[in-house]
């Protein structure tokens, strides 16, 4: 049986967390009227990132 991995310790999920949190800080100086346009396209994409990463592991 092979041992299960954990994905916190992957180290492309490590950075792409980073990654994550730096978009979110960017994105919330960005005009209130992008709220729901441009800023959430880009925080979800930011998000899929360490999200595929799991899976392609």
């Amino acid at each position: 049986m092979s041992k299960a991995h954990n994905f916190r310790e992957l180290k492309i999920w490590k950075e792409s967390m980073v990654l994550v949190k730096e978009v979110y800080s960017i994105t919330s100086q960005l005009p209130v009227e992008e709220k729901f346009g441009l800023v959430s396209q880009i925080n979800r994409c930011a998000v899929s990132i360490p999200s595929n990463s799991i899976n392609s592991c």
